[in-house]
């Protein structure tokens, strides 16, 4: 009889998280900041000493959604911060590898965004209306760090992404910063969203 193949991935804190079956007690913040934080969005090709990281992508994405929904509950800017948290034990795919791979990817994605939110108090799915408040701050961190580190034109960058709105950009950055520090913010502002938490 033919053995399974191995579907589980061993974490740093210990935790044995089954990808195929992720449960929230083998969800640890720890992890998902330790890997994220190390985990390089387009896929490493861009300008600096230090990879831009998902883990600060995150940060500023939470920060973006915070602009386009200021009266939203704290939960949702929970859920901001950890729209990408799956990629600490899936890496982050450019869109032509999602693409290519097809839908089990997606699948694999819900499956362990579904665990990660109940981990952390949230609802399994975050409303449609929260989701695209969500993606449209993952939008305007994409266009800024297309342009600002990607090598995109702005004329490109707003081809792919869609022009975003100035305010909602203004006076921010994309920072190039070694993982230890990304990782500590990470789980910094992942403990004072909770402790704001009802």
């Amino acid at each position: 009889m033919a053995q399974q193949p191995r579907a589980w991935q061993r974490m740093l804190s210990g935790r044995r998280l089954d990808l195929l079956d992720p449960t929230p007690v083998d969800i640890e913040i720890d992890d998902i900041a330790h890997g994220l934080a190390f985990v390089a969005r387009w896929n490493g090709q861009t300008r600096g000493d230090f990879a831009y990281t998902v883990a600060e992508h995150s940060l500023l994405v939470e920060t973006i959604f915070g602009r386009i929904a200021p009266s939203a509950p704290v939960k949702w800017r929970l859920a901001a911060l950890l729209h990408d948290a799956p990629e600490y034990v899936i890496g982050d795919m450019i869109s032509p590898v999602k693409a290519a791979i097809g839908p089990d990817y997606g699948k694999l994605d819900e499956r362990l965004e579904a665990a990660i939110h109940i981990r952390f108090g949230l609802p399994a799915k975050v409303p449609a209306s929260v989701k695209k408040q969500i993606k449209r701050a993952d939008r305007i961190s994409a266009w800024m760090e297309a342009v600002e580190i990607a090598g995109f034109s702005e004329a490109e960058a707003t081809r792919f992404f869609g022009k975003p709105d100035e305010a909602l950009k203004e006076g921010l950055r994309i920072m190039l910063r070694p993982p230890v520090e990304v990782r500590r913010d990470f789980t910094a502002r992942h403990a004072q969203l909770l402790e704001q938490m009802p």
